[in-house]
């Protein structure tokens, strides 16, 4: 199947060398199984790559695996052009934008030897693309779910410039959009997928980039000499922004379970479920709106379109990038019991998703499951009892093993039927809710930032090797509010003291905002987390109901950011060390609108071990986190509500702002007269 070139950095060719060891075109050559690959790579010049300077992973098909790709190519009845542009069923029949692709496709800018194919997760590679590898039937096997697989024959071929791994076939890829791969897949999802063509979305499905965008960088010699880029100030590249989606479905199977037979069963049911949907859904009812049952299901408010928009997530996540999970390269939620959780808006106006693989469940992943009393605790140091938290709903299940990747996304089959119903708001929601930064923005997702570890490939750096350079005009959900450079960088995956083990930096003369999630209407305490340091930033924080700068008003006092841990303003005291941990202390803090930082992670690896020393709550000291209080506000889901920040210090353009996640804590939450909130 064809694949489109996307612009992602290319190897600088100036600083090419050949070296006088094995590179990985010397190992290719070498091997008779692999002269069909080595004829492609020489066809696009990358022989030359792979014998150059550089930090390679190549995956090389044999000879069988190339024949076999060319045939699927040339015989590939749904082939948008004849024999998908080959001249010929043999290897001189593949044209150069085919050898292209093929090339790209198979090398990564990243060391993946064996053992880091361990277990389940995703490649990017040089197409901009990205491939699935398990491991679980005890070969490494290449590709996408659901599908044939390519599997490894021989790996960790040491080469100079990197590994060469020698597998049985082309991996195998799909470059359909998410309507098509629906289509392909009738056998599974005919009803669902007739409701995606019924409501019109499929035709918001097949978007794949936002363009190209400049990304800048500011010099911030005074700060650390080893951050500073030695150019200065100014545009120094361009990156696309790609656009993808992430798709909730049904089965057939699923569906029958629910006497749902045919998409009249479908819409029947949708009408049922929606019919008093502005009871619960604010957002309706704040707007007038009211659902419609008719037979226009392009209607954003007919109940089909609403059932079918809450299921759709406009980020591309596999199913291993749902949640920051633990493991072994993990830096957080290392204290006993916490969740791996995250929210994410859907395409139903103003609604949100949670995710959550409670701990004790191993790994499965559910959709609104609500416990009772969440983020809500009768016990010291502890989410508190079973008896507090009943499983009222315990949400549909994403299955594992069914998900079928698309060029633009990736489709995940669930065990139940999903709706936002009365629940999601008033039990799901109701909680304290921490997003992470890359969840507000999913751009940041979908471009393969988030979960990125240093060294990974495919991302431009502005910075040194553990920041990368994020163009400031790059999100959607934001608004920037002047002219003046402002820098902004990702901290990737490493032992920063931050939730999901990094974070969002930006510098400058800034003054920006962003869009806070869509939470259920009601009123809600805002919270930012931040590391008290002498060079941090002075600003002044306001809230809105719209990006235009007139709807904003000043959220609280002016905030400084290098306001010491022990400075009385704050409060601070080293909880480890009093008998009540902190409990009395907390209350102190608060009323200063300060907050200990989290219990639920710290910033170190578990390889070093988890300690109350290092944790988040306990670390007292340099580099500890602190949660700063904005103040409480009425937050409603009939409008957008936006946060702002802009500098009270311009001229200190150096002085970094950490963006790591924001904290939206009902009042029923803190007001509770029974529990207290935990301090996970």
């Amino acid at each position: 199947m064809l694949a489109v070139s996307s612009c992602n950095p290319e190897p600088d060719e100036s600083d090419l060398y050949t070296f006088t060891g094995e590179t990985i075109e010397s190992l290719i050559e070498q091997d008779s199984t692999l002269t069909s690959f080595n004829y492609v790579l020489s066809r696009v010049g990358y022989d030359k790559m792979m014998a150059a300077y550089g930090s390679y992973t190549c995956f090389a098909p044999t000879n069988d695996g190339i024949a076999m790709y060319c045939d699927s190519l040339y015989n590939d009845p749904e082939a948008v052009i004849p024999h998908n542009g080959m001249t010929a069923n043999s290897l001189e029949g593949l044209s150069d934008s085919l050898c292209l692709n093929l090339s790209r496709f198979h090398i990564t800018t990243t060391y993946r030897d064996i053992v880091s194919m361990t277990g389940d997760g995703e490649i990017s590679n040089m197409l901009g693309d990205e491939f699935h590898y398990s491991s679980a039937t005890g070969e490494t096997r290449l590709g996408e779910n659901g599908t044939a697989t390519a599997m490894i024959i021989s790996s960790d071929n040491a080469a100079t410039n990197g590994l060469l791994h020698v597998i049985d076939r082309v991996i195998p890829r799909n470059d359909r959009f998410i309507p098509a791969v629906f289509d392909r897949n009738k056998d599974r999802y005919s009803i669902f997928g007739e409701a995606l063509k019924m409501t019109g979305l499929v035709d918001s499905l097949t978007e794949t980039t936002k363009g190209m965008f400049d990304y800048k960088q500011l010099r911030r010699a005074a700060v650390s000499a080893a951050i500073s880029p030695a150019n200065g100030p100014g545009t120094v590249g361009s990156v696309e922004c790609k656009v993808g989606y992430t798709v909730f479905a049904e089965t057939d199977e699923v569906l029958r379970a629910n006497n749902i037979n045919n998409i009249n069963d479908l819409i029947a049911y949708a009408n049922e479920v929606y019919a008093n949907a502005p009871d619960w859904y604010d957002y309706m009812n704040e707007n007038g709106l009211k659902v419609s049952t008719g037979n226009d299901y392009t209607n954003r408010y007919n109940a089909l379109n609403m059932y079918v928009a809450y299921h759709i997530i406009k980020a591309s996540m596999s199913v291993n990038q749902l949640v920051y999970e633990k493991g072994s390269n993990s830096y957080w939620n290392y204290a006993p019991d916490a969740d791996p959780h995250d929210y994410y808006e859907t395409m139903l106006p103003h609604t949100m998703l949670k995710i959550w693989e409670p701990s004790k469940s191993g790994n499965t992943l559910y959709l609104n499951r609500y416990r009772l009393n969440n983020t809500l605790t009768d016990q010291l140091a502890s989410q508190g009892s079973e008896a507090m938290h009943e499983v009222i709903e315990p949400g549909a299940v994403v299955n594992r093993g069914a998900s079928l990747q698309a060029r633009n996304g990736y489709i995940h089959a669930i065990s139940k039927m999903l709706v936002y119903n009365r629940l999601v708001p008033k039990g799901v929601l109701n909680e304290r809710m921490r997003v992470n930064c890359t969840s507000l923005f999913p751009e940041l997702i979908t471009n393969r930032y988030r979960y990125w570890a240093t060294g990974d490939g495919n991302i431009p750096t502005t910075h040194d090797t553990s920041r990368r350079g994020i163009p400031s005009k790059y999100f959607e959900n934001a608004e920037f509010y002047t002219d003046e450079d402002i820098c902004f960088a990702y901290c990737l995956h490493g032992a920063w003291r931050s939730y999901q083990s990094d974070q969002m930096q930006f510098w400058g003369a800034y003054d920006w905002g962003f869009k806070l999630p869509s939470v259920p209407s009601g009123v809600y305490e805002i919270r930012v987390v931040y590391a008290p340091m002498d060079y941090g930033s002075f600003m002044q924080y306001y809230i809105g109901t719209s990006r235009k700068v007139t709807s904003m008003q000043a959220l609280g006092l002016p905030f400084d950011a290098t306001v010491s841990v022990t400075d009385p303003r704050i409060g601070m005291t080293n909880a480890s060390q009093e008998d009540d941990l902190g409990v009395a202390s907390d209350i102190a803090m608060h009323n200063r609108n300060y907050m200990r930082g989290p219990y639920s992670y710290c910033g170190h690896a578990e390889s070093t071990g988890w300690t109350t020393a290092n944790n988040g709550r306990f670390e007292y000291g340099a580099s500890m986190t602190v949660r700063y209080v904005l103040g409480r506000v009425q937050l409603n889901q009939g409008t957008e509500n936006w946060l702002r920040i802009k500098t009270l210090n311009p001229d200190n353009r150096e002085a970094p702002v950490g963006l790591d996640f924001v904290e939206l804590c009902p009042a029923s939450v803190l007001d509770n007269q029974q529990y207290t909130e935990d301090w996970y």
